[in-house]
């Protein structure tokens, strides 16, 4: 077989189609982009985003293909600088047309470094240590952890987490106060001086979260049941504490508290002694004193038992106590596929046993925007449905998906409406209470739930008024309208000094469909890339092993894959110290075999009005809100 060979004519016709793709993406820096009043730091990358958004407006992979079989940058790593990587290509190809015709491949043109294809951008570096600070353990890529209220007691958390390298911690504001916030911020810099090194914190503002009303609680009804073997016979009785006393401290382990009103009828009882009664569905039970203790009793029973308040438990010698008052479970309400389920403007305790199915919204916001055929989520996706009916006080839902059996929503769950536009700003009322405060302990304000332009720079002007201009910015993309809008969320964004995109992947995949999360993260990892700006890449990382102390197979491929951005956040778990030290050894481990990715460049369609920015100010609306009083 012949050796195939490139002619001066496939040089000549790649290099002109190289051209005619530079000449676009020329064209682009006089785009309404790159001419935004960026901050001065932020020009080279407002510039390189702007060129990186017309090179994705055209198909490249027939010319990435022509160009490998050259030898030369395929443009697979181009993002952080679009322009050196096209003017290096031209070079070479320049110099293989000065050559004459070569054997197809033998080339293999400029180096790839020199061309700005592999690894990560100085400037991009740059920019994570002004927003995150430095990098520590050998890693690239920096660990946030989510703190818990307990590090607000106690230092111990937080010293564990910094001694195994975190950089970031992160305190929600959804959570405690500002008393629990200062000791956990006073603990990070204590620990951060013993060690000899910065930890940023990131304080990370509620944002408009939708989520359920209140739901009355259930019926105080207690059950306890013995375990039994797959036969039927009793294996374990089921224990009970009858005491006066319920305190968990005083519960012996494995027994279920059932208080007692009569604390003599308590003493009276010995060991060995059996207690009659008629439980919740009037059978009878028989109850066995299996030990004595200064508190109480336990005792066990063989069969199963239903507890309510009020119930008699007779003694051996007749005497009778009365059960006290049990707890209430949190109320729940059962949604199978099929069913409807109202969401309703009133927040009053909804009943879970009486139908059709209603619970209330914390947002009203909702009414005036929700439309017939929108979808709903509510609980992380785990319900879904659509709107069938939408009026000013009641939204009703037909459930789609539920799982084959159904499943249980309660009180405070999130709700997500991918297809509904929200007119509402990012920076609610409470979160602007607490800005002043975020101002002056934090490194970072993280703002949730950005949607549009708009939304940065209602942050912005309420971090000028309190004289935060220099405080660093983390916007978290969390819905299909940040997504659609990041162009020129970014564009808003890098007026600030210091800025950061997380992927808050928890939200973004109810609402972007779990079919498309990798696609979304990527294509955010991209563009940011591109813009020169870091990536937080956050959700349910090693959550498995934070929780119960043994990662998924799984999560731990995710991990590998999360080094890919400038950060990683951990949420909280008993077990977060061995995740700190599991990912840390993870993304050591993947840095020494990769940095970052290639890619192939079809052309995107969801940026393609990226140049049709929508206006950054506050509308009229939002700058009504705007007052931090």
């Amino acid at each position: 077989m012949g050796e195939v060979t490139t002619t001066p004519k496939d040089l000549h016709d790649v290099a002109a189609e190289v051209a005619r793709l530079r000449e676009a993406i020329e064209g682009a820096g006089r785009s309404e982009l790159s001419s935004t009043s960026v901050h001065p730091r932020h020009r080279d990358g407002a510039s390189n985003l702007a060129a990186y958004l017309e090179l994705r407006r055209h198909d490249a992979r027939g010319l990435q293909g022509r160009l490998a079989g050259l030898g030369l940058s395929s443009f697979g790593r181009i993002e952080p600088h679009v322009l050196e990587t096209i003017h290096a290509v031209e070079d070479a190809l320049s110099q293989m047309g000065d050559r004459g015709p070569v054997p197809a491949g033998v080339w293999t043109g400029p180096d790839d470094a020199a061309a700005g294809a592999v690894g990560p951008s100085p400037r991009s570096d740059a920019e994570c240590v002004n927003l995150l600070g430095a990098a520590t353990g050998g890693r690239r890529t920096r660990i946030m952890v989510t703190l818990p209220e307990s590090s607000a007691q106690s230092s111990e958390l937080v010293d564990a987490i910094i001694d195994r390298g975190v950089e970031v911690v992160r305190i929600n504001c959804a959570h405690d106060g500002p008393d629990a916030w200062l000791s956990m911020i006073e603990n990070v810099r204590r620990a951060g001086r013993r060690v000899g090194r910065q930890v940023t914190v990131v304080m990370d503002l509620a944002g408009p979260k939708l989520r359920t009303g209140p739901i009355a609680p259930g019926a105080p009804v207690v059950k306890v049941k013995p375990s039994r073997s797959v036969d039927g016979h009793v294996v374990q009785p089921g224990l009970i504490w009858l005491s006066t006393i319920t305190t968990a401290s005083a519960v012996p382990d494995g027994a279920v508290s059932i208080p007692v009103v009569d604390a003599a009828w308590v003493a009276g009882l010995v060991v060995g002694e059996r207690i009659m009664l008629h439980d919740a569905r009037e059978s009878a039970r028989v109850l066995t004193v299996v030990d004595r203790r200064a508190e109480g009793v336990l005792v066990e029973t063989r069969r199963t038992c239903y507890f309510v308040p009020g119930i008699e438990l007779e003694a051996g010698d007749g005497a009778v106590a009365e059960v006290g008052m049990l707890p209430r479970p949190a109320g729940r309400l059962r949604l199978r596929v099929g069913d409807t389920v109202d969401i309703v403007r009133d927040l009053a305790p909804v009943s879970p046993d009486t139908g059709p199915a209603r619970i209330g919204c914390s947002l009203p916001q909702v009414f005036d925007d929700v439309r017939v055929g929108h979808r709903v989520y509510f609980d992380d996706g785990r319900i879904g449905g659509v709107a069938e009916s939408a009026t000013a006080d009641v939204v009703r839902v037909r459930v789609t998906e539920a799982g084959p059996t159904g499943a249980r929503l309660r009180a405070g769950k999130g709700i997500n409406l991918p297809d509904t536009t929200l007119r509402l700003p990012a920076l609610t009322d409470e979160d602007r209470a607490h800005l002043p405060f975020v101002a002056a302990h934090a490194d970072v304000v993280s703002l949730s739930f950005v949607r549009q332009a708009s939304d940065v720079r209602l942050l912005q002007v309420n971090l000028d008024r309190l004289d935060a201009h220099d405080l660093g910015i983390l916007l978290k993309i969390e819905t299909v309208a940040g997504f659609e809008n990041l162009p020129a969320i970014l564009a808003t964004a890098l007026v600030s000094p210091s800025v950061g995109v997380m992927i808050a992947r928890g939200d973004l995949a109810v609402e972007a469909g779990y079919e498309r999360l990798a696609e979304v993260q990527e294509e955010i990892l991209w563009l940011c890339e591109a813009a020169h700006v870091p990536v937080i890449w956050a959700t349910q990382v090693l959550d498995t092993l934070a929780r119960t102390g043994r990662p998924s197979r799984a999560e731990v491929t995710d991990a590998a894959m999360s080094g890919r951005a400038e950060c990683v956040m951990l949420n909280k778990g008993p077990y977060v110290v061995e995740a700190v030290s599991l990912l840390s050894d993870i993304l050591c481990r993947m840095e020494a075999h990769q940095s970052k990715r290639s890619s192939l460049l079809r052309r995107l369609h969801a940026w393609d009005s990226a140049f049709s920015l929508p206006d950054a100010e506050p509308t009229a609306r939002d700058a009504s809100v705007t007052d931090t009083r």
